[in-house]
Formats: C-alpha cells, sequence, structure tokens
C-alpha cells in the first residue's frame, strides 16, 4: 500500500510558501489539504467579533488560492472540535501521514499532540520567523540576561539589517530617543489603508453576527485586509506614506487619530498572510532609495526583527508556569469597563477601550500605557488581564500575549522580561497624549474628589511593593520621590485606591 500524505493547515499559517506545503509541491495536485473551522475551539475564551471575522474569511481566501494553485483542498465548518473531521478526512483520501507546520502556540501544539488520529503525525519546523525556537533556545541559554536589545543586535548582525560592515548604520544601534516626541499641535498622519468586505467577508460577518457565543466588541464596520495580495497593499502603503514620518510620533497618542502613523501589519504578519523577511526588506529598501530618515527606518525594523521574534522567541524558551506568574501577587479582578467602555470616566481607558471595541486595534503604547499601566497600578490579577488582552485584540494569539501583558505590560514575571516595571502615573499620559485635557479628572492632583485614577494608584503601587521595587535599581529614584510625601498623604492615597476598588 503507497503512503499518503495529508497536510493540515492552521489558521495562522495562511502563505503558499508556508514549510508543511513546501515539501509537497512537486506532488500537489495529488496532496489533499485541509483548514478547519471549528466553532467548539473559539468557545475556548471570548474573541473580537473582528478576529473572528479576520481569521475566517483569510482562511477561506486561502483556501481558494490554494485551489487555484492545483492543491486537493477540503474546508470545514465544524461545531465540533478538530479530530472528527481529520479522523473523516484521513479516512476519506486514505491518509497515512499528516503534516502539520509547527504551531505558533504551546497549547495547541498540546492539542496536536493529543490527538488520536489513524496516521502518523509529523510536524515540520515554523518557517513564518526569521529565528527558528532553536536558534532562540542556542542564543539564550548562555545568557545570564536576556535584553531584547542584545537579542536585536544579534540579529540585525546575523541577518545584515542595517549593517555597514559590522558597524550599524548611522554609528548606533537605536535611535529610541528620537522616537518619543509628545503630539505637538495638530497632528496630521496621512489615513491608513482599509478594505471594503468582499462577498465572502459579508458572509463571514453575518455568520459571526449570528453566533450564539459569548463575543467581544462589534463585527462592523470590518476593513481589514484578508488576502495576502491586500495584505501587501498596506505593506507597501506603509512604506510610501507612513513610514517617512512614522519614528518621531510613534508613541503619541492623540483623539480621533486611531492608528496614528503605524503600520497595521501585525494581524497579517501574525496570520502568514505577510513573512518577516519581506517587512524588512521593504523598509530597508526604502530607506536605500528614498533617503528616509533612519530614526523612522530604525524604530519601524526594531519593532519587527526586535520585539516581535524577541517575545516569540522568549514565549518557547520560558518554563511552562509563566502564563501564571503574579511577581506583585495582584488578585483584584477586571473592572467592568474593560467590556463596556462607557462604564468609565477615564478620558485615556475611554478613547482607548471604546477604539478597541470597534476595531480591535490599539497601538503599542496605548497598550502598554494605557491598558496595562492601569492594571498593574490598580493591582488587577495578571492572568485576568492577559485572558481580556488576548480576548480583545485582532493581532492577539498565546505567543504574543503571554510574554507582552505578563511580562512587558505587567511584570509578573519578575523582571525576566524588562528591566524594571512600566509604571506611570497622569503625568505620563498627559505628556504623550491629548487625553487628560477633555477628561473629568485632574492629571496634576494625586488626591481628592478630582485626582487621576492614575496618580493615587500610582503612588499605592510603589508604597504597597516598595520593598520588591528596591532590588529594582531603576526604580531608586522614583522610590525616593515616594519618601518625600507626607504620612497623611500617603493615607489618604492608600484609602482612594481601596475606595477605587470598592465601587468598581
Amino acid at each position: 500500500m503507497g503512503m499518503t500524505i495529508g497536510i493540515w493547515i492552521l489558521g495562522d499559517q495562511l502563505w503558499q510558501e508556508q514549510a508543511a506545503l513546501q515539501g509537497c509541491v512537486p506532488q500537489r495536485s495529488k496532496t489533499p489539504v485541509i483548514l478547519i473551522e471549528s466553532l467548539q475551539y473559539v468557545q475556548e475564551r471570548w474573541y473580537h467579533k473582528q478576529k473572528l471575522v479576520l481569521v475566517w474569511s483569510a482562511m477561506r481566501h486561502f483556501a481558494t488560492e490554494l485551489k487555484d494553485a492545483g492543491w486537493q483542498v477540503t474546508y470545514c465548518q465544524q461545531e465540533q472540535e478538530f479530530e472528527a473531521p481529520l479522523r473523516q478526512w484521513i479516512a476519506a483520501h486514505q491518509i497515512t501521514e499528516l503534516r502539520v507546520m509547527e504551531p505558533s502556540d504551546r497549547p495547541f501544539a498540546a492539542l496536536i499532540q493529543s490527538l488520536n488520529l489513524p496516521c502518523e503525525i509529523t510536524l515540520v519546523p515554523n518557517n513564518h520567523f526569521l529565528w527558528s525556537v532553536d536558534e532562540f533556545k542556542r542564543w539564550a541559554k548562555p545568557r545570564k540576561r536576556l535584553l531584547m536589545e542584545d537579542f536585536y543586535r544579534e540579529g540585525r548582525r546575523r541577518l545584515g539589517i542595517l549593517m555597514q560592515g559590522d558597524q550599524p548604520v548611522g554609528g548606533v544601534w537605536n535611535f529610541d530617543k528620537e522616537n518619543r516626541q509628545p503630539p505637538k499641535g495638530k497632528v496630521n498622519p496621512p489615513p491608513p489603508l482599509w478594505f471594503e468586505p468582499d462577498a465572502v467577508t459579508q458572509t463571514v460577518i453575518q455568520q459571526v453576527e449570528a453566533l450564539d457565543i459569548p463575543t467581544y466588541g462589534k463585527a462592523t464596520p470590518f476593513r481589514w485586509a484578508v488576502t495576502r495580495q491586500q495584505a501587501l497593499q498596506v505593506l507597501e502603503y506603509f512604506i510610501e506614506t507612513r513610514l517617512p514620518t512614522f519614528g518621531p510620533y510613534q508613541d503619541a497618542m492623540v483623539t480621533g487619530q486611531e492608528t496614528m502613523w503605524h503600520a497595521l501589519i501585525s494581524p497579517y504578519l501574525n496570520l502568514g498572510l505577510l513573512h518577516p523577511t519581506e517587512v524588512v526588506a521593504a523598509a530597508e529598501d526604502a530607506w536605500q532609495e528614498r533617503e528616509l530618515s533612519l530614526n523612522s527606518v530604525e524604530g519601524f525594523i526594531r519593532q519587527v526583527a526586535g520585539w516581535r521574534e524577541y517575545m516569540r522567541g522568549l514565549y518557547h524558551f520560558v518554563s511552562n508556569d509563566y502564563p501564571n506568574r503574579n511577581w506583585f501577587n495582584h488578585t483584584h479582578s477586571l473592572p467592568e469597563f474593560f467590556w463596556d467602555a462607557d462604564k468609565t470616566k477615564m478620558n485615556c481607558l475611554h478613547q482607548t477601550l471604546k477604539q478597541v471595541e470597534h476595531s480591535g486595534y490599539a497601538h503599542h503604547i496605548q497598550r502598554l500605557m494605557i491598558l496595562s499601566n492601569f492594571a498593574l497600578i490598580a493591582g488587577l490579577s495578571p492572568q485576568e488581564v492577559e485572558r481580556w488582552f488576548h480576548s480583545a485584540f485582532i493581532d492577539a494569539c498565546d505567543w504574543v500575549m503571554q510574554t507582552n501583558v505578563i511580562g512587558m505590560g505587567l511584570f509578573a514575571d519578575g523582571g525576566i522580561l524588562a528591566s524594571k516595571p512600566y509604571a506611570a502615573s497622569a503625568n505620563y499620559v498627559n505628556k504623550m497624549s491629548d487625553y487628560c485635557g477633555n477628561c473629568v479628572y485632574n492629571p496634576k492632583q494625586r488626591t481628592g474628589e478630582n485626582a487621576c485614577p492614575f496618580n493615587f494608584f500610582y503612588w499605592d503601587f510603589l508604597d504597597r511593593h516598595r520593598e520588591n521595587l528596591r532590588a529594582q535599581g531603576r526604580m531608586s529614584f522614583i522610590l525616593k520621590n515616594l519618601d518625600k510625601m507626607t504620612t497623611e498623604e500617603l493615607a489618604t492615597v492608600r484609602q482612594q485606591a481601596q475606595d477605587w476598588h470598592l465601587q468598581n
């Protein structure tokens, strides 16, 4: 009896050059391929409606793309989990070996290993990233510290990105200091490139709207790309119109400017519609051909070749208990306004959360310095916060959110990832946004009826964790400011923080 190889393509592996497909290209007309939408799987947690629309529409478009390229494609929409449709498909095609490209997420890898299938399962190494998991582990194992900057420089050298010989172009590795300008006056970023939903996407929207399961946010207006061709258009548009002035204001937040100069390609990278190699090459080529400012180009490339790869590498390097880390022992439940933005009077949170409800998107500073910062200083449970992030964002994956939220945003890993907690008072929000000008709270007041919760929570956080924070060298200067507060003011700060939780 002959061998028949079948390929299972997961919903975040939508690239014709992905590793499992690549090994079977010569015999593609005789190679069964399956993609599965599982309704049961998406009930394991809440998902943003736009995330469901994006993934299912992109999967359906990709299945058509594969058929047009000559593959033998089966597309399943199932109520149940994956095992039953896989067994039926394996039997129908007499498959003896099931090939799957390694999942990016650890829970899904465990799910595959748990399947009881009547054939051999072969996991093919994932080729959707610049670094393989093994390459990252070889870099990380001998090190006492796992700083992103060290990893980023190694990646630049290894891949020859923005290099002159063995030195970085421009003489420095990192132009971060030039990329933190507050929004002064009226800023006018170019509008983002959006798309009207086609017939396939319209059908998916209707199905998602009709689902009788818990979901988050709104399905329309849906404007995201759902094919590789559209994703390439978004990349090209960003390089042409937004990258030249991307750098200076990439950390700024402005009411009504939901995307600022950001590229909006993370959902497409995470689904496989774009590959990081082509994204980095496009930015570097634009710098060489059009003499774009180096701080903008380097700042963007650092997010793709540095931060994204570092987060994914760390995710596979840390121990299995990482998702349960809670270094500060924070246990407060998520306030209701995380699920309904209209339930908070804090303008910065309202603006950001409303935007997430409508689009599933917020840029990295809104995520880090508004949402995560608030969750950190208010003492919210890291696990609840991470689950919410995974439910709320269109580019959410386990590998993205574990390290970004547990490590970077909440310092719940005790400093494996970040060198200090990203805790800040209203002063930061007031400096880097225009949100405070239209808020009922006063960003200058620590206590009192009009005091911004970011202020009393910030000082309460420093006070509660004073001893833990002393060990973080970069916190000593800030703790000296805490020592200058009177006993009376500190007592008032503590009381306001307690009262807030009782009322929310």
